[in-house]
């Protein structure tokens, strides 16, 4: 059966999206290059109320949360495994003028909402995380095991015909009046979601993706410590024992797959600022996220090429943003649903 859509990227983007297209009954072709570190993959899935050096409300948390929450736990229920995991996550400020902005960031009842005022005290052992200057806790906060949620859906996708593992070329790929060709297989509708590679092919070279490269730490340490912890870095506890940490945020890079030894000094540097525990960094992941400044994500139709579309611009937010925003680009594509300014493709660049 000839599939309706091509989605060339099978990361957050690419996969949330193929999800909402076959809610919506219709078929595709996931075509994806099955690397094994990808920012999808090595990303920890981090979902959090409160973000940023700032302290603010994540971006349209009230509604983006109950859906994304929503979108993994129907698939974890056709997928037969679990992957998103809800966590307390703890936040310890850093210096004096975090307590004062925190202050005034508290007082919104958007904000209130989301911390929970009834946490033990101390907060965290100060045996084992230094934290001079206290903190707080949040609700509604947790993370997605990208990987595995990424694999079974790969697998699923597979089981149906709707996934082949490719190189995407624009070379391989011819604009027809009624749609797309690639290797001499039609299509109604293309749409990139490779991530911060997409820039770079011919079809999307104009718009301004902004690569950062990151690292995450595997750590072994004799902590127990059920939640995540934030202070100028983040620790995860794994459900298969041990830690992620991280990360590294880098800008201009050599090579997409190394960080510079400045950046993984720095964030040991972080690591040890919250840890006074003893532990053990065991393993590394280094990949390159995807991101559109000024812009929460970018999706929408190409302004010169209607059956090309775009998905991507998640950044580290990926996790949270990707099950609405999927929604939101087949409302489009298929029921043509405008489509806000701040995160549409043709009313940005």
């Amino acid at each position: 059966m000839r599939a309706e859509f091509l989605i060339v990227g099978q990361g957050l983007a690419g996969t949330a999206l193929a999800w909402a297209l076959a809610e919506r009954g219709r078929s595709f072709l996931s075509v994806d290059r099955d690397e094994p570190l990808t920012s999808s993959k090595v990303a920890a899935g981090l979902v959090t109320p409160v973000t940023g050096m700032r302290l603010n409300l994540n971006w349209r948390f009230g509604a983006l949360h109950p859906e994304a929450l929503a979108f993994y736990r129907d698939k974890e229920r056709q997928l037969g495994r679990p992957f998103y995991f809800e966590l307390p996550h703890v936040r310890l400020f850093k210096k004096q003028e975090e307590i004062a902005l925190w202050e005034k960031r508290v007082a919104s009842p958007e904000v209130r909402r989301h911390v929970n005022f009834d946490a033990a005290a101390p907060l965290v052992d100060e045996a084992v995380f230094t934290n001079p200057l206290g903190g707080f806790e949040q609700k509604d906060s947790g993370y997605l095991d990208t990987a595995a949620y990424l694999s079974a859906s790969r697998a699923h996708f597979e089981s149906i015909g709707a996934w082949e593992r490719a190189e995407f070329l624009a070379a391989d790929t011819q604009a027809a009046p009624d749609g797309i060709v690639w290797r001499g297989r039609r299509f109604s509708t293309l749409v990139l979601c490779q991530g911060w590679e997409a820039a770079q092919g011919a079809w999307l070279d104009w718009v301004p993706v902004q690569s950062a490269l990151g690292t995450v730490f595997s750590l072994s340490a004799a902590i127990r410590e059920p939640r995540i912890i934030n202070r100028g870095c983040w620790l995860l506890p794994r459900r298969e024992g041990g830690f992620l940490a991280g990360p590294t945020y880098e800008l201009k890079f050599a090579d997409p797959r190394t960080p510079s030894e400045k950046a993984v000094r720095d964030l040991d540097q972080r690591l040890h600022a919250l840890v006074r525990a003893p532990f053990e960094i065991t393993g590394s992941q280094t990949a390159v996220r995807p991101i559109v400044r000024g812009c929460h994500a970018l999706i929408g139709r190409h302004p010169s090429q209607p059956r090309v579309a775009f998905f991507n611009g998640l950044g580290s937010k990926g996790v949270l943003r990707a099950p609405f925003m999927a929604r939101r680009l087949v409302e489009h594509l298929l029921d043509g649903a405008p489509l806000e300014a701040e995160y549409d493709l043709q009313r940005n660049f």
